[in-house]
């Protein structure tokens, strides 16, 4: 197979066995996205659900949240992953929203990158779900399968979403960052398959015999 003819097989495997993915955060608006999003580093979506579940009860928008203040947002999402630099930005890029934007969330990639602590992937991860902009997200799960099956060398997450961007229809590019980390998680794991065992890697290189060794992200 080609590299267009691998990625033609895979959008089309991907969207037989995900149809409708739907995004496994929870959320109310394209506030709670964003923080929700941003919370999801270096933590599970479960874990996360389970604290926006009880924070959003209280502080759905950037008035409420600041109005929370630092301390208790700690106190509410300490479970949480790296949760005294989480707190520290979810009250900053509350306090500017409420600001600079009237409470709400900027739909420009480069306005919303500059929050504090929202990066490319979340910035891209809001435009998408929360306004239905055209961007493709890459995480580590798809850096790891982009390379397993022969889409990019990337030797980052940014080479790799300029790589998937040319052989994939842009309407496309939404439901390929669930459906891609959904297919990794559940088959094609960090610690498993290495390019050899899971169907899609099987079908696309049936000769491989050689783990393949992922360019860290």
């Amino acid at each position: 197979m080609t590299k267009q003819e691998r990625a033609d097989f895979i959008r089309k495997k991907l969207k037989k066995l995900y149809p409708k993915p739907k995004p496994p955060l929870e959320f109310k608006n394209p506030f709670t996205l964003l923080v929700a999003v941003l919370l999801s580093a270096q933590c599970t979506d479960e874990r996360v659900n389970i604290v926006t579940r009880e924070l959003f009860k209280i502080a759905d928008t950037p008035e409420k949240m600041q109005a929370l203040g630092e301390k208790k947002i700690y106190q509410k999402i300490k479970s949480c992953g790296l949760a005294p630099k989480k707190s520290k930005a979810i009250m900053k890029t509350s306090r500017i929203l409420v600001k600079q934007y009237q409470s709400k969330i900027p739909k420009s990639l480069l306005e919303l990158e500059k929050l504090p602590g929202v990066g490319h992937k979340t910035a891209s991860v809001v435009l998408n779900q929360a306004f239905g902009h055209p961007t493709f997200a890459v995480d580590t799960h798809i850096h790891r399968l982009a390379q397993r099956w022969g889409l990019s060398k990337g030797k980052n997450v940014t080479q790799t979403e300029l790589d998937l961007k040319k052989l994939f229809p842009k309407e496309s590019w939404g439901d390929l960052h669930l459906q891609i980390i959904f297919y990794g998680r559940e088959n094609c794991s960090a610690k498993d398959c290495y390019g050899l065992k899971c169907d899609i890697c099987k079908a696309i290189y049936p000769r491989r015999r050689s783990k393949v060794i992922t360019n860290k992200a």
